[in-house]
């Protein structure tokens, strides 16, 4: 294999196919019988049908380029157009998960109605172009085998359908919890926070308590997993049982109630004058370096990414803390068309490189080079409500993106002293001047703006 050839970290699990990166172009090495399996369905015209139909991430077959790239091992070599920014289930919203859940059943339902199934259902086969859900695991998908049992149920329950239970049915965010977990969240543990009344639900009852059962006898058991390798599923109940997840799925909703900065949009000390300042820098600061890709950390409800999409950014990944207000971003993406991802951060507590070898998930620095970035009404959370020194709150900021606009909340600004009001004031750094000197000092401030008496945009340019 020639040395630019970088096999990707994430891709070991199956020996059959493997992912490698060169320069910017992602290509799959397909051997054995994931080659035969991928054969089987390109001559059925199950492959092409699902890109066409967006359900599934485009291919192009390069094997007569193998020994040239110096990916000589390959049986069939793959090229794959590069997704922006890869994003794990753990960054998803609700209505991010619930996308991902329906359209890994109806791609499933899709590939059963062509003699075709899938042999695993993990989310993070599962990649969003805007808020559009794409599968992007081909060799997932051979040849259906008449009276199959589903094989990945567990898998498909750990990772869509229990994160959803607790949003939609416990109000309790399965972010951090499926972050420590990187398989997903067992039948086993939900079950144990389910309350008695809800039990009787069909769709705990059936998916989330009976395989708790099932699991713990297994446990127990030395004779559990032969009988299960042995059990038939007719393929009339196979179809079934996907059908009545995506219908449960489908009927969920996340409880409705107040977040602290999910009414932000509403309740912002901006007049409509100094609004629309704000977006007329970031427009014109857009404009100017034409963002290929741009963060905007602390996107709340996606104002200022739509400004930055209108003024000539290609794709926007935005984060935010508040699900209140991810739920309302992703809504907007969705109606309005905007090519907008909007992805749940702690700013304080990134994503780490994790899993095997510390590297099968990336962290967030490591997995995109965002052109530029926007960090608005955002840094005063880090620096006050997280007692992160203000220079290395600058530091992380101008090291994500080399440009972009950062809004400084002096102390005097009711958002800040809003920060303060139940806490001593310990931050006697955390001032105006000292912001632009140590903005200055790492970059180029190329434009600063007042856009209150109380807060200023600095357009900057790394050095």
């Amino acid at each position: 294999m020639s040395a630019s050839a970088v096999l990707d970290p994430g891709s070991f699990r199956d020996p059959d196919g493997r992912v490698f990166r060169i320069g910017e172009k992602v290509f799959r090495s397909v051997t054995g019988s994931a080659a035969r399996n991928f054969a089987r369905a390109e001559e059925a015209g199950v492959m092409r049908k699902l890109v066409d139909r967006g359900q599934l991430v485009d291919f192009t077959d390069v094997t007569e380029q193998a020994s040239k790239v110096g990916i000589e091992q390959a049986d069939v070599l793959l090229s794959h157009p590069q997704i922006p920014f890869i994003s794990y289930p753990y960054e998803w919203s609700f209505s991010l998960h619930k996308a991902a859940a329906l359209a890994h059943l109806d791609l499933h339902l899709e590939l059963l109605s062509e003699d075709f199934t899938l042999v695993d259902a993990t989310a993070y086969n599962m990649q969003f172009d805007g808020t559009r859900p794409v599968h992007i695991d081909h060799l997932s998908i051979r040849p259906y085998e008449d009276g199959e049992i589903w094989a990945a149920h567990r898998q498909f329950c750990m990772q869509f359908l229990n994160p959803l239970l607790m949003w939609s049915m416990l109000d309790l965010q399965p972010n951090h919890w499926f972050r420590g977990s990187l398989e997903g969240i067992a039948p086993e543990d939900l079950a144990k926070l389910v309350p008695l009344r809800k039990r009787l639900n069909w769709t705990v009852l059936t998916h989330v308590i009976a395989q708790a059962t099932l699991q713990n006898r297994s446990v127990q058991s030395t004779t559990g997993s032969s009988r299960y390798r042995e059990a038939r599923l007719p393929r009339s109940s196979f179809e079934g049982m996907l059908r009545g997840l995506r219908g449960a799925i489908a009927k969920m909703e996340v409880p409705s109630h107040k977040t602290v900065w999910g009414e932000y949009a509403n309740n912002t000390s901006y007049a409509a004058p100094e609004a629309a300042t704000k977006h007329d820098l970031v427009k014109e600061a857009v404009a100017a370096i034409k963002p290929g890709l741009l963060y905007d950390i602390g996107c709340n409800t996606g104002d200022y990414s739509k400004s930055a999409l209108e003024s000539g950014a290609g794709k926007v990944i935005g984060f935010d803390f508040d699900h209140g207000a991810l739920e309302i971003a992703f809504k907007r993406a969705q109606l309005e068309q905007l090519d907008l991802l909007p992805l749940w951060l702690d700013a304080a507590n990134p994503s780490p490189s994790q899993g095997w070898g510390e590297a099968e998930r990336m962290g967030l620095s490591k997995r995109a080079k965002p052109d530029a970035l926007l960090a608005l009404a955002f840094i005063h959370h880090i620096a006050i409500g997280r007692n992160v020194p203000l220079d290395m709150a600058v530091d992380w900021l101008v090291s994500l993106a080399p440009a972009g606009v950062i809004e400084f909340p002096h102390k005097e600004d009711p958002m800040v002293q809003l920060l303060l009001s139940q806490r001593p004031d310990i931050f006697p750094h955390y001032h105006n001047d000292t912001f632009a000197n140590l903005l200055s000092q790492r970059a180029q401030i190329v434009k600063a703006v007042d856009v209150l008496p109380t807060r200023t945009l600095y357009w900057f340019q790394r050095n």
